[in-house]
């Protein structure tokens, strides 16, 4: 154990030896690289951290940490495993400022925290929702709507490829009882910048508002008891570099006080499970726990722990101010070969769109260079990090460049 608290001290010593000022390449090189000295190795320019963030040395003393306390206690791990999830909803309030810890829910993805709410209504319901949503979002709800348990709206962008908030808020205008929106839309990265306008006119109307802050969380304040959302979702699979199976729902404080039941539930949600009663009416725990279901994975939570803490000591305002200015140099480098990002500047989130001829093939010739991109809906996304160097930039628009002229 003493071992594993120097290791968390690392973190911390790391970002101290940063100071306050504005992050620069150089400091990170010296102070921040060695934290993640695995997976520098790989002889690559990483630019899909939109997609699987790259993990802390750390992470994989925490894993370790979780499989000792099997080994060594067997059902004895249960106080250590519980008590590690615990953390993690507190870690996680303390990110998005979620107003009480119990408002997060642990959930293994975050289309198991969509399902969740739309399991705690007793009648079909109308959903609003965007085209851009993510894959899973997206097919979730066509699923519920081709099993007519929803009546399913969703509104496009405009001739420019950009979503407004007025128009999801025009499509409510017949009724509906729930609006599904990403602060972050995952196809193009566009930042809903007039979320909290959209939330409050919404609710005034009698409608509830889902927001799903995977492409947020990590490179965008998100405060939850600014928003005013009823319900999120999010994950650590990305910006927070907590692998898989690490994600949650968050629920407002005003639906935690027993009006809203969802039917995916299981023996966590009783106050207490490990008493393993069996009433003939279903008990459930107060507030948030009311919420969990059946027996949780426990690894994805150790998984979790270095990247969240990481961010937290780093603070996500500093992290957005370094994410802007390695974008605005890539976007610069990218103007001098004529390719030009889709979406304004301060309505991105960290990653930059580019529309190209035969994008999936240049993603695919790029990785074959050791260069990780990705392509979605036709359009390139490339996403730098704190980890990546100008030199790697430069690099990258170069052979990127060379592509993209020779598929014109």
């Amino acid at each position: 154990m003493s071992v594993q608290k120097s290791t968390d001290n690392a973190i911390l010593e790391a970002v101290a030896e940063l100071g306050t000022g504005p992050l620069k390449e150089s400091s990170l090189v010296r102070s921040i690289h060695p934290l993640f000295s695995r997976v520098l190795q790989r002889k690559e320019i990483y630019l899909a951290n939109h997609s699987l963030g790259r993990p802390l040395d750390q992470m994989a003393i925490d894993v370790q940490q979780a499989l000792d306390l099997w080994y060594q206690d067997m059902d004895g791990a249960w106080d250590g495993w519980l008590a590690e999830i615990q953390a993690f909803r507190g870690r996680i309030a303390q990110l998005i400022h979620a107003p009480r810890e119990d408002c997060i829910i642990p959930k293994t993805s975050a289309g198991q925290g969509l399902r969740a709410i739309l399991n705690c209504f007793d009648k079909k319901i109308r959903v609003v929702t965007t085209t851009a949503e993510f894959g899973s979002v997206d097919h979730i709800l066509k699923v519920y709507a081709q099993r007519d348990r929803i009546d399913l709206i969703q509104v496009g962008p405009d001739d420019q490829g950009v979503y407004h908030e007025e128009d999801i808020l025009d499509a409510i205008g017949k009724g509906a009882d729930l609006i599904v929106v990403s602060m972050v839309l995952f196809i193009t990265g566009q930042y809903l910048t007039g979320l909290r306008k959209l939330i409050s006119e919404a609710q005034t109307r009698g409608v509830r508002v889902l927001v799903d802050l995977y492409h947020a969380v990590g490179v965008l304040p998100a405060n939850m008891e600014d928003l005013g959302a009823d319900f999120a979702i999010g994950g650590c699979y990305k910006y927070l570099r907590g692998g898989p199976g690490a994600c949650w729902l968050y629920v407002h404080p005003c639906h935690l006080n027993g009006s809203l039941n969802t039917l995916d539930t299981g023996w966590f949600a009783q106050p207490k499970p490990f008493a393993f009663q069996r009433p003939d009416t279903p008990y459930l725990s107060e507030g948030g726990n009311a919420f969990l279901e059946s027996t949780p994975p426990i690894l994805p939570y150790y998984q979790a722990k270095a990247g969240l803490m990481f961010t937290l000591s780093m603070g996500v305002d500093r992290l957005r101010a370094y994410s802007l200015k390695l974008q605005a140099r890539l976007s610069k480098l990218l103007a001098q070969h004529d390719l030009q990002p889709i979406g304004h500047p301060d309505r991105r989130g960290a990653f930059l769109a580019i529309a190209v001829n035969s994008a999936d093939a240049i993603a695919s010739q790029l990785r074959a260079q050791k260069i990780i991109v990705d392509a979605r809906n036709g359009l390139l996304r490339i996403c730098p990090d704190i980890l990546t160097t100008e030199e790697e930039l430069g690099e990258a628009v170069g052979k990127l460049a060379a592509y993209g002229r020779r598929d014109n």
